[in-house]
């Protein structure tokens, strides 16, 4: 790597007010140095955001120094030596910490107690990874002690020192890790991994909240397939319905993986919302429980979609993610494998059985697309079949056909008004009268809907 290079890509993404702020530390005879994620990125060429200085001033240094040059702060965690520095004019906020050691970690998140030091390198020491403990001024270019760089360029994720010790003091780090394979497709370092294989229980201390997040990363990554096969064994402590999936064969001439490898390929394959991503990565999840082999040999899964619904629903409670996201999840897992002919009639059903969500029809067929990438080569001639739902999927929506009860010409009130008692009874016709809608047995106009309603239901 050209260090010239990397130096002028970091500094052409830092923020204005950013370098002003480290100027002014420097100008009272501190060092200030950028440093972590943001460093990491910019030498990557990815997108750089969260910006992270680290310096040899006290807290309540900084903060004076920062109120002097213009910017607000806030003691966001002073604790532990860090303040957040905000410019004023383009609300960019900066964190700035000062060097530091780490005491105990008792409850395995957050050190007991900190010491502050003058020493930018021991500092360096105490972070987690050799790619986020790199740092850098304009000034003095890059400063890399623990030849982050290097790992940087070989693609690899290293543990600073110690694995065990590492994760021990903040089992979040072990998820971090995945999380940093799947969104920069990098391997693990043998000895890093084999540590997180032996702390993952470590990860009973962290808050749910904060693994959702860092699987959602994860999920959501570029890298997502090699992420998942590499952290199989490390992911599984805090998503246990994934172990069965592994090894569940699926002994047909439709597949050509077992159940954990195709889904990882479905998940790689699906658009990376976070939707599509945990969806595929559920949607087989109950094939394990299914699973049954024929006289002849040949493995079957009849039911699987009810299982792994139900399977679904209970691991996205306990991740505490919000009950409509759950909701979509688990119909997406529900219709999975549902068939759906390429006609205007099968994708109208299909649309009213999603109460006329055509966001989650998209997502459906994407999921079909990708669950059709991830099989046997036999299993890629459906993907005509889905690019034509897809085109008459669009068809249906410009004409605006309906497909939806509140599409009908008719609302509740107007069954009322024909003598029906107000209950359940109204949406039983409404009902009714969708389906012959959908059938083309009748023509979703006003006049004729009541009058088909007279007719039949009065």
């Amino acid at each position: 790597m050209d260090i010239d290079v990397i130096s002028k890509r970091i500094d052409n993404r830092l923020a204005d007010c950013a370098k002003r702020l480290q100027r002014a530390l420097e100008a009272e005879g501190f060092e200030a140095f950028f440093v972590g994620g943001f460093v990491r990125d910019a030498i990557l060429e990815r997108d750089a955001y969260d910006i992270d200085i680290t310096t040899d001033a006290l807290w309540q240094d900084v903060r004076h120094i920062a109120l002097d040059s213009g910017f607000k702060t806030y003691e966001t965690g002073i604790k532990h030596g860090t303040i957040t520095v905000i410019d004023p004019l383009s609300d960019i906020s900066i964190e700035v910490t000062t060097y530091r050691v780490d005491g105990n970690y008792a409850d395995s998140r957050h050190p007991d107690k900190v010491e502050f030091i003058s020493s930018l390198d021991e500092d360096l020491k105490r972070r987690d990874f050799t790619m986020n403990a790199i740092a850098y001024t304009p000034e003095k270019g890059l400063i890399d002690p623990l030849c982050g760089m290097q790992d940087i360029q070989n693609g690899i994720i290293r543990v600073v020192g110690d694995g065990s010790k590492r994760f021990a003091e903040d089992g979040l780090r072990i998820l971090r890790a995945a999380r940093f394979a799947s969104q920069l497709g990098f391997t693990f370092e043998a000895a890093t991994y084999e540590a997180m294989i032996r702390n993952k229980h470590m990860l009973a201390n962290v808050s749910t909240e904060r693994i959702t997040h860092e699987l959602d990363c994860l999920l959501t990554g570029d890298h997502a397939l090699d992420a998942l096969m590499q952290t199989a064994d490390v992911i599984d402590f805090v998503l246990p319905e994934l172990v069965a999936m592994k090894g569940c064969a699926q002994v047909t001439k439709y597949h050509i993986y077992d159940v954990f490898e195709h889904t990882a390929h479905v998940v790689q394959n699906v658009q990376p919302t976070r939707l599509n991503r945990w969806a595929a990565l559920c949607h087989d999840i109950g094939k394990p429980a299914a699973a049954f082999f024929d006289e002849a040999g040949v493995e079957h899964f009849y039911g699987h979609a009810h299982v792994s619904e139900n399977l679904t629903r209970g691991m996205l409670k306990r991740l505490l993610m919000a009950p409509a996201f759950i909701d979509d999840v688990c119909t997406l897992v529900r219709f999975h494998d549902i068939e759906i002919a390429p006609s205007k009639r099968s994708v109208k059903k299909m649309l009213q059985k999603l109460n006329g969500r055509q966001d989650l029809m998209r997502v459906l067929l994407d999921i079909k697309r990708a669950d059709a990438k991830g099989q046997a080569p036999m299993c890629l001639a459906r993907l005509d079949t889905i690019n034509e739902l897809e085109r008459i999927l669009g068809e249906v929506i410009e004409a605006e056909e309906a497909f939806s009860i509140k599409d009908l010409k008719v609302r509740g009130r107007d069954i009322i008004a024909l003598g029906i008692e107000e209950g359940p009874t109204v949406g039983r016709i409404l009902a009714d009268v969708l389906d012959q809608v959908i059938d083309e047995k009748l023509v979703n106009e006003r006049d004729r809907i009541i009058d088909y309603v007279q007719k039949v239901h009065l």
